[in-house]
């Protein structure tokens, strides 16, 4: 237990010890000594390592939070609050108050609040009115390998704030593909990389030469194949909505009473979501999309069942429209659900390897396959902030129109993805 200063002024009591299970407690000395040292320091490390719910924390312990809030950023509104609520439970403070969260038209944050979790979009909005970010002496950008656009903008806009802001610290936080770039675009910030907590996974291929990449029936056959193979809950991974819906819908009449089938996506309210979190008598099938990939962790999972499909967010220039593809997902994202689950997981793919079809490595980032106009007009934007291209080139300023409008803080959000 330690205790830190609040708003007012008065002590507070919060628990700041690190799991010392968790990967990332053999590093908070190393991650302390960095945040005393340099502006930005890079934190790589795989799913489980615990750098997510865990950073907060050491930031804390190593004083910061003292002069203004420590921004977390998350690129889903559901990891947001997710995270906000276990960080909350692990400090044994109540939610909104040292520690909230903020994400579109639900703001759960208070005066005293030293750690706010948001969207990254939220922390890009404020940046229309708080240029400097003098309401934060901390800013953690978590899950930047994904490269989004608005991870993108912010981590030029950060390169060019940190010289006025000398107080400020920046901790970018990703997986281990590609640091050297984020290190060097700051500058060569020091590295720390943490290793994962993986565990044995055996992994199962079933035929797909007559079957649809996302056929209900196949999709279906693999979950009671993982039903009846041991205990344990099982995650499916879906393209989207409507794929979650047919299975499930599938699933229920074959199930038993003790078996609940949930969804996972973002159009579900808030009551819905925290129910894959909550514990249950029965045994639970979580229909998903790609949210459960890296952004959350779903308790309880030992079979994962995964398609090898998901909706990727392209623009289409011919049509000059945005569109949501199926496509084949990249090897990076075929390698996540093996990773950060628990001891004797199984994972059922329906990717059979002797009809291998071609992967690339990672998805391109945002900037490359998205539609740079809406957030390319924002004022942080046109003032020619500088964006990170982690796939080779030069940092390049963002391609904004002479009439480009800037929009309100209702559009300037983390999506998350179907």
């Amino acid at each position: 237990m330690e205790r830190i200063r609040g708003s007012s002024g008065r002590p507070m009591s919060m628990r700041l010890a690190v799991p010392e299970q968790l990967p990332i407690a053999a590093h908070v000395e190393a991650i302390t000594a960095a945040l005393e040292d340099h502006q930005v320091v890079v934190v790589a490390g795989e799913t489980g390592s615990g750098k997510t719910t865990q950073l907060p924390k050491i930031a804390l312990a190593a004083g910061r939070g003292t002069h203004g809030m420590i921004g977390h950023t998350q690129p889903r509104r559901i990891a947001a609050r997710t995270l906000a609520a276990r960080i909350a439970e692990e400090c044994g403070v109540e939610l909104g108050a040292e520690v909230g969260f903020a994400v579109r038209f639900n703001d759960r944050t208070a005066r005293g609040t030293k750690v706010k979790v948001m969207t990254d979009g939220i922390l890009l909005a404020e940046l229309q009115r708080d240029r400097d970010l003098r309401r934060y002496d901390t800013i953690i950008i978590d899950e930047a390998h994904e490269r989004s656009l608005n991870i993108d903008f912010l981590l030029g806009y950060l390169t060019r704030l940190l010289p006025r802001r000398p107080d400020l610290r920046v901790i970018v936080t990703s997986a281990t593909i590609d640091v050297d770039r984020f290190s060097a675009h700051f500058g060569g910030a020091p590295i720390i990389e943490v290793s994962g907590r993986t565990y044995p996974v055996e992994i199962r291929y079933r035929p797909t030469e007559d079957v649809a990449s996302d056929d209900v029936d196949a999709v279906c056959d693999a979950v009671m194949e993982c039903l009846t193979s041991g205990d344990g809950d099982v995650l499916v991974f879906l393209s989207g909505q409507r794929e979650i819906h047919d299975v499930a819908d599938a699933l229920r009449p074959t199930l038993d009473a003790t078996t609940t089938v949930l969804p996972l996506y973002a159009r579900l309210s808030v009551a819905e979501q925290h129910r894959v979190f909550a514990p249950g008598g029965g045994r639970r099938v979580v229909l998903a999309t790609n949210v459960a990939e890296t952004s959350i962790t779903v308790p309880g999972i030992r079979y994962v069942v995964d398609p090898g499909t998901a909706r990727i967010s392209r623009f289409s220039k011919r049509l000059k429209v945005q569109r949501l593809p199926i496509e084949a997902i990249s090897q990076a994202s075929a390698h996540q659900p093996g990773v950060g689950h628990p001891p004797d997981g199984r994972s059922a793919p329906r990717r059979d390897p002797a009809l291998p079809v071609p992967r690339p490595t990672g998805h391109p980032p945002d900037p490359r396959r998205d539609q740079p106009p809406g957030r390319a007009g924002r004022p942080e934007a046109r003032r020619g902030a500088a964006t990170v291209d982690r796939s080779g080139e030069e940092a390049r300023p963002p391609a904004a129109g002479p009439k480009a409008r800037p929009h309100g803080p209702c559009c300037c959000r983390g999506r998350l993805r179907a």
